[in-house]
């Protein structure tokens, strides 16, 4: 249940990456993270995202999100391993069940 959140473009600046989504994540207004952020709590969208993309990657220093921008600086830049493990947790977060 749910479908997976297409990554329209991906801009990358030095240890910066904003991810261009076809979904509104947050409404105008921007929620923004920082690791000792109680990202999560209390209960919101934008909050389980970055809840989940500290998860994934613990070089991630802050996470803003603001309508379909999903902007995420890390501490030692991208790779395409890190920028790829962002991408598929942005990609899943609608995704509810898959398919066994």
């Amino acid at each position: 249940m749910g479908q997976p959140i297409t990554i329209t473009s991906t801009t990358v600046a030095g240890r910066v990456a904003a991810f261009h989504t076809d979904r509104g994540i947050t409404g105008q207004d921007g929620a923004a993270f920082a690791p000792g952020d109680e990202a999560g709590e209390p209960k919101s969208l934008p909050g389980d995202l970055a809840a989940r993309l500290y998860a994934a990657d613990d070089s991630i220093s802050h996470v803003f999100i603001a309508s379909n921008q999903v902007v995420v600086e890390r501490k030692s830049g991208w790779d395409d391993g890190s920028l790829g493990a962002a991408t598929d947790v942005v990609t899943a977060f609608f995704v509810f069940y898959t398919e066994a």
